[in-house]
């Protein structure tokens, strides 16, 4: 291996530890509490030993609190620097993740920030009317790319409508009025509830439809304003009318 090759090896392995460093950290701390328990167990005979052998030696019944911890503190002192060890790597990898869902937290935010002014800036530049056309062929290509002949329908038995939802890329039937209706309720609660927020998976539960893997971690808060969805018309491979939910306020991670 020649020298460029092992420079392009070690930077490898270092950006991979750099990415992965919470799950290492954490894997770390785990196995580190785990064998100070197991130390610590072990060291337990050796301490009953000295105590006793101190007991023995000064013909007494009992230690007090500070002999017992004088005579055998030093046999627990690997588990305990295991221990350490081992916390600082978990708080480590919280910090770490902290770090990094802030830098997230901001990206999206400035990531929102500019999606809003751009679409203010079409409207202005093309009128509202071509602003919408352009949504809508959007939407469609949505559901071009999202074939509906490749996903279950949800039937939640309150309309006939075909929606199509892009953040969880299901297909459901519902009435787009009860839809509306839902939305309002909604955002009324965000606007009377302590947190001011809703999540995504309250939005699915109240449309009829499960949660997902990440609807319990996304969702919107009153300080950025009520949920607004738009109703863009579309069709399905099948050439049937499909309503798909565009979120002009997506929803977004720490939204509590």
């Amino acid at each position: 291996m020649n020298k460029l090759n092992f420079t392009k090896l070690v930077k490898g392995v270092g950006s991979s530890i750099s990415k992965h460093s919470p799950e290492i950290l954490t894997g770390i701390g785990v196995a580190g509490m785990i064998t100070s328990t197991v130390l610590a167990v072990k060291a337990t005979p050796k301490a009953l030993r000295l105590i006793d052998d101190r007991k023995f030696e000064e013909d007494r019944e009992e230690l007090t609190p500070i002999e017992t911890i004088k005579t055998c503190w030093r046999c627990y002192i690997p588990a305990a620097v295991i221990g350490v060890v081992s916390g600082g790597c978990i708080f480590g990898a919280t910090s770490v993740n902290l770090r990094r869902n802030a830098a997230l937290a901001t990206a999206y935010k400035i990531s929102e920030t500019a999606l809003t002014e751009y679409r203010e800036k079409v409207i202005e530049t093309i009128g509202e009317k071509k602003e919408r056309e352009v949504r809508e062929k959007v939407s469609q290509k949505r559901l071009d790319e999202n074939p509906i002949s490749k996903h279950e329908v949800y039937i939640t038995d309150k309309g006939d409508t075909l929606f199509c939802d892009p953040v969880s890329k299901r297909y459901f039937k519902h009435d787009i009025d009860k839809v509306k209706r839902v939305v309002n309720e909604l955002n009324r609660q965000m606007m009377f509830d302590m947190s001011g927020s809703i999540s995504l998976t309250d939005f699915y539960y109240e449309i009829g439809l499960e949660k997902t893997d990440i609807s319990d971690y996304i969702g919107w808060n009153l300080a950025d304003g009520l949920i607004e969805i738009d109703y863009n018309p579309g069709k399905d491979e099948y050439d049937r009318p499909c309503i798909v939910l565009d979120y002009v306020r997506p929803p977004k991670h720490h939204f509590e």
